[in-house]
């Protein structure tokens, strides 16, 4: 009995472990998760692309003129618009110099005209009888010249004491005042035409070729020819002012330091002293967008998802993915442009991926696997 008890407690008890195990129930099966990722993406479509160059610059005059005395004297009258800021009009006196000197000038000069138009007559007439030399008659011919041009500078220098321009303008900078004594050459001012202003756009290369500029020839024939569209813009007072204005010429050579090429746009009346509309002063900072060229079958792409300089993420019609190189012919703050490296139809991801792999499977958003 002894013997049967304990060899039988072992059996007994592997037989109760045995049972136990077959009575625990199964664990439940969980589903096998798909761990792909969920990628969202974009089919990519063929359009024609209307491009935009984009530049700055300052609103400077077109013609600016400093004035300066050419002849000498007293300054007797001044203009109250011959200030800074003053609008005059074409041929309107800003300023006069003492003329008394150059009218008594003048006086002097008609009658040595009158005086040497007698003696040449009474030279030629005795010429005529044989009673003066060949040589005496030239004279009084020569000395009646001299007199006629003596009177032609009395006459420009009476007419130089009134200070005054051939444009409607502006004036920038005054500098001499009433009863200032000036001498030739004397510095008097600064003015501007205010028909036109002008802005020195820089463009680089890559900005020309979507630029149609107006062809050398044009300008050359003409000083300035109409070239594309631009919309200048500013902050004045708080508030965002656009005018327009027109690409009228390149200055021609490439800028040494910079190496970019300024384009000149034009802006008609820029104080609206003829029209309607916001001013725009010479001096003003404008940011510049000019109307550019226009591509057909280009692709459109957000900027965004573009990784590095030029590579998209494809994903194939077994929803993997593929990276490949495109070939970009512009990009603005929002998008680039492809020409090149991708179809019409084909599916790009959207998706922000942290580590994209090549072949690597993915799931698309509002797709069943």
């Amino acid at each position: 009995m002894r013997i049967l008890l304990v060899l039988g407690i072992p059996i007994l008890a592997i037989i109760a472990v045995i049972g136990m195990v077959s009575m625990k129930p199964e664990p439940p099966k969980k589903e096998q998760v798909d761990l792909d990722p969920i990628v969202d993406v974009i089919h990519l479509e063929t359009m024609t692309a209307k491009f935009e160059v984009r530049s700055q610059g300052t609103v400077q005059p077109r013609t600016e003129t400093i004035l300066s005395s050419e002849i000498s004297g007293t300054i007797t009258e001044i203009s109250p618009k011959f200030v800074a800021g003053g609008v005059f009009q074409s041929g309107e006196v800003l300023m006069r110099v003492d003329p008394t000197n150059y009218a008594v000038e003048l006086k002097q000069a008609e009658a040595q005209v009158k005086q040497r138009t007698i003696e040449f007559d009474g030279a030629r007439k005795l010429r005529e009888k044989g009673y003066r030399a060949e040589s005496e008659l030239a004279a009084a011919e020569a000395a009646l010249a001299t007199a006629r041009a003596n009177l032609v500078r009395a006459k420009r220098n009476l007419e130089r004491t009134f200070i005054r321009l051939p444009y409607e303008g502006m004036v920038r900078a005054k500098e001499t005042d009433l009863g200032q004594f000036v001498s030739m050459g004397t510095r008097l001012g600064v003015v501007f035409a205010t028909n036109f202003a002008e802005v020195r756009l820089p463009l680089t290369d890559t900005d020309l070729a979507f630029v149609a500029m107006p062809s050398a020839v044009e300008i050359t024939g003409s000083g300035s020819a109409d070239g594309p569209a631009v919309v200048l813009s500013a902050t004045q007072k708080g508030l965002e002012r656009d005018w327009t204005a027109t690409i009228v010429r390149t200055e021609g050579v490439v800028d040494m330091s910079s190496r970019v090429t300024y384009a000149v746009a034009r802006i008609s009346d820029p104080y609206r002293l003829h029209s309607d509309g916001i001013a725009v002063p010479v001096g003003t900072f404008v940011a510049a967008v000019i109307e550019g060229t226009s591509a057909t079958g280009v692709i459109q792409v957000p900027r965004e998802i573009v990784r590095g300089s030029d590579e998209l993420i494809f994903v194939d019609a077994d929803n993997t993915l593929r990276i490949r190189t495109v070939d970009i012919i512009r990009s603005d703050a929002d998008f680039v442009y492809v020409n090149g490296g991708a179809e019409a139809g084909e599916r790009v991801v959207s998706t922000a991926l942290t580590s994209p792999v090549d072949g690597m499977p993915v799931r698309i958003v509002g797709e069943s696997k």
